[in-house]
């Protein structure tokens, strides 16, 4: 089959993902192959490709919001009900949390986002960047027939990561929520919450963006978070500037919440107490997601239902795709087919 390969960490401006033959997968025991339709980018390859996450695999195919159709499946496991739950032919989704252990207290109490034993989809295996992929059954979520192949796929990070993050910034129906860069999440996470009745302002850099943002409903949307005109009840930061967290503080209303949406971030310059913390206002990190989150996303996006914004590249272009990323080139999300 072809691929994207990674074989040396690199900038993405090199082009380091190289269009190759590279053997079919089979699937293992409880595991499915998928043909795939489509894979959406995600800052989070870069983030893999550039050597801003620790390196695993060399050489790795990236991708983790694959959507594709059922090939072949694996023997069945001992003890898992998932792989009887698809057949050759269903249509289906692969995300970044690819495998938990299922036995430690974070697995045993709804947080194995958190279990020590978790790997990720194009990062501690090959992913989506080609065309045949490899999942257990216990993390590939049957796809609602609301969406497109190529609408689908930013769902399954973009999308998931910016529901938990509503979670964990203690969104409240009708309040109010900023919302700091405005890329693949964002402008999922914006169709969610107008659809609670909240308001939103966006703070982002790029013109297209702001744009975008405007079209998509936001109160308001400016450059600086200084000029916001008012605090906010919740807010989510996208982008993955520490020296934004201070700022995101202060504008923040007594008792509010702030998460941190990335998987990378720059350092966090030092703060103010008074400004950015007192007053009971609370930081909550995200980490990765739940398969639950996945499923409860898929459900309230088919229910409203979302409609992503994407840009479609040929796979034997993913090097100038995710250039298109780096550089915010893409309004809404970049997904490849093959």
């Amino acid at each position: 089959m072809k691929a994207m390969v990674l074989r040396r960490i690199a900038t993405i401006e090199s082009s380091p993902l190289q269009w190759t033959d590279v053997p079919t997968p089979e699937p293992g025991p409880g595991e499915l192959r998928i043909r795939v339709r489509c894979c959406a980018i995600c800052r989070t390859d870069l983030h893999v490709i550039e050597g801003d996450l620790p390196q695993r695999k060399m050489p790795i195919v990236p991708g983790h919001q694959i959507v594709g159709v059922v090939d072949k499946l694996g023997p069945p496991p001992i003890g898992s009900s998932s792989h009887d739950a698809f057949q050759p032919g269903d249509r289906v989704g692969v995300a970044w949390l690819r495998h938990t252990c299922g036995q430690c207290g974070f697995c045993a109490h709804g947080h194995e986002n958190l279990c020590e034993s978790a790997r990720f989809t194009g990062y501690d295996a090959d992913g989506g960047y080609a065309e045949y992929a490899v999942a257990s059954a216990d993390f590939v979520y049957p796809m609602p027939p609301t969406f497109s192949d190529v609408e689908a796929a930013p769902l399954l990070c973009s999308g998931i990561i910016g529901y938990r993050a509503l979670r964990r910034c203690n969104l409240r129906p009708g309040t109010k929520l900023a919302l700091y860069g405005f890329g693949s999440s964002a402008h999922v996470v914006i169709q969610i919450a107008r659809h609670r009745g909240c308001e939103i302002f966006v703070v982002t850099r790029g013109e297209g963006h702001r744009r975008l943002a405007q079209q998509m409903g936001a109160a308001w949307v400016g450059e600086d978070a200084e000029a916001m005109p008012t605090r906010v009840d919740s807010a989510i930061l996208f982008a993955p500037a520490g020296e934004l967290v201070p700022r995101a503080l202060e504008k923040l209303n007594k008792g509010g919440t702030l998460a941190l949406a990335g998987i990378y971030m720059t350092p966090i310059p030092e703060m103010d107490y008074e400004r950015c913390v007192f007053y009971e206002r609370d930081i909550h990190s995200v980490t990765c997601n739940t398969r639950e989150d996945g499923r409860q996303l898929l459900a309230e996006a088919a229910a409203i239902p979302i409609r992503p914004h994407t840009t479609v590249y040929p796979l034997a272009e993913a090097n100038r795709a995710l250039q298109d990323l780096k550089a915010d080139r893409i309004n809404g999300t970049g997904v490849l087919t093959p």
